[in-house]
């Protein structure tokens, strides 16, 4: 069996200054955003219709607003309301941890409407440009939670060869991280860049998204340690798995709407 190796969450330390490998994972998932968009603006696709690498970079800084403000702000509305409520303050303390992807995903949402309002461009052509770019940003976040020893999987058969012990816990555990690492970051990256490649319709790039985090998420949740405040919620299912159903939902609305749409009405495909 596997044992977790306990990595210092401490990259570097100068003096006073401590650079986290989260922060790392940040500054990575940022990176590869922005080389993968400044790739998108250049498919025709986008290009005919006046993208830039000077938009993919406003679109980052609206990004990372998004990312930050609404994943903080869903994990205080989505997993602690109460605690948060008589902890007011501590809504603002981000260092503390608690992050919910799917409010960053809200954050993104809004950014992405107001950079569109702003730029006057179609809310979904602008999702759907950066659609491709998002898993490999979650594939480096949930290299961080690995580093970082946290979102434990549920038991696992001591048998498996990959079950791992996360200290001090002695109980074999499903790697988790990696299991989402694998699923919505990279497969998950693969299948939308190969689909989104050839012109598509607009909304339907940003509705294969949904889709497709959704149900990879929800597949990684059977294999992730609930939340300890939280527990498994109705009909056996986590959080996580309640805020995917939804998701999936909207995407498949989503595309099934942008593909009975008459090209005629406007969008980023012929």
């Amino acid at each position: 069996m596997l044992v977790h190796p306990k990595f210092n969450p401490v990259a570097l330390q100068i003096g006073p200054v401590a650079i986290h490998w989260y922060g790392i994972t940040y500054l990575v998932a940022f990176g590869l955003f922005l080389w993968l968009a400044s790739l998108r603006v250049k498919q025709p696709q986008f290009a005919s219709r006046g993208w830039t690498r000077r938009d993919v970079e406003d679109l980052l800084f609206f990004g990372v607003l998004g990312v930050v403000i609404g994943g903080r702000l869903g994990y205080v509305i989505f997993y602690k309301p109460h605690y948060y409520l008589q902890h007011l303050l501590e809504v603002f303390m981000v260092w503390k941890g608690g992050m919910s992807f799917h409010g960053g995903l809200l954050g993104v949402i809004v950014a992405m409407g107001l950079f569109g309002y702003f730029r006057k461009r179609h809310f979904l052509e602008v999702t759907d440009l950066i659609a491709p770019c998002v898993p490999t940003g979650l594939a480096s976040g949930r290299i961080g939670n690995f580093i970082n020893g946290e979102l434990w999987g549920r038991a696992a058969d001591a048998t498996l060869p990959w079950a791992m012990q996360f200290p001090p816990d002695p109980t074999p555990r499903h790697p988790s991280p990696l299991y989402q690492f694998a699923l919505e970051g990279l497969l998950l990256f693969v299948l939308l860049w190969l689909y989104s490649r050839k012109p598509r319709k607009l909304g339907q790039v940003s509705g294969a998204f949904l889709v497709g985090y959704g149900i990879f998420r929800f597949i990684a949740e059977y294999f992730r340690e609930p939340d300890d405040f939280l527990g498994l919620l109705a009909l056996n299912m986590s959080m996580g798995q309640w805020l995917c159903v939804p998701m999936v939902l909207a995407g498949i609305a989503m595309w099934v709407w942008a593909t009975q749409r008459e090209p005629s009405a406007g969008g980023v495909a012929a």
